[in-house]
């Protein structure tokens, strides 16, 4: 076997890798988040005339994160919610630099391409 297909398995495995880790915590996070908002909140009776979404604390990165390290039960499920979205992302930029590595021009501007649209379709949209 050739080092080329060498180097090719190897950056496969280390894809698969990538999104195997990324579900896995993400499922971890989602899963602690969820179990603890019912122990707190399971007993309570849902309203179903006033819909309440999320608060704007749970709308932005930062205060996800920090709520989240404060062991906030909604900012656990988002968070792990933002590691199940940023794990395609990773594979992305991992794809984008491993074909820059390779010198494969038409690859990285594909790939590229391809990481601009998930940037915009995350950060440009307006909410509608």
């Amino acid at each position: 076997m050739s080092t080329f297909q060498e180097e090719k398995i190897q950056t496969q495995n280390i894809i698969g890798r990538m999104l195997q880790i990324g579900v896995f915590l993400s499922s971890i996070f989602v899963l602690v988040g969820g179990v603890a908002y019912l122990m707190r909140h399971g007993s309570e009776l849902p309203n179903y005339k006033h819909f309440a979404g999320e608060p704007p604390q749970l709308k932005s990165l930062r205060p996800i994160v920090s709520d989240a390290a404060g062991r906030s039960t909604r900012a656990l499920i988002q968070f792990g919610l933002l590691l199940l979205i940023a794990t395609p992302f990773a594979r992305v930029v991992f794809s984008v630099v491993t074909f820059a590595r390779e010198r494969d021009r038409l690859y990285v501007v594909f790939t590229s391409i391809v990481l601009l649209l998930l940037i915009f379709s995350f950060f440009g949209s307006n909410g509608t």
